[in-house]
């Protein structure tokens, strides 16, 4: 099961990575590379599939972590930004302009990051303490 949470740390921070370049990259290839422009990648549908696929692989890791190294407040950094992902998706550029949304977008995606990169610090450092207790040489 530790594995598990490994694997969904590493995926939601790519996720996470994935939304920051999604948003200050896209309209730079979009001017360079207007073949782009045909796939779409603009538009809500991009935003909402992407906080589809951060919510429960975040809370699953994060919640995995905490229970393996019992540092709970690391959980804020997760559901922090995981609120103000879904925020920005409920706002949308309509009501908190383009502006708006990606400084969401992008803060929100910064501490899923930041969560699951302390997450995974802290259940690797745990790992090798509970090696060292539990293997006596």
């Amino acid at each position: 099961m530790k594995s598990h949470q490994k694997i969904t740390d590493k995926l939601a921070i790519g996720l996470s990575l994935a939304c920051v370049i999604h948003c200050l990259a896209l309209p730079v290839m979009l001017v360079l590379l207007p073949t782009l422009a045909a796939l779409n990648l603009d538009n809500e549908a991009f935003h909402l599939w992407m906080v589809v696929a951060v919510l429960p692989s975040s809370l699953y890791a994060l919640t995995m972590g905490c229970k393996q190294h019992k540092r709970y407040q690391l959980l804020i950094w997760g559901i922090v930004g995981l609120a103000l992902l879904v925020l920005a998706l409920a706002l949308g550029e309509e009501r908190i302009g383009e502006s708006g949304e990606k400084a969401l977008t992008v803060l929100g995606a910064t501490l899923v990051a930041v969560g699951h990169w302390l997450n995974y610090r802290l259940c690797e450092a745990h790992k090798k303490v509970d090696s060292q207790h539990c293997c006596p040489d």
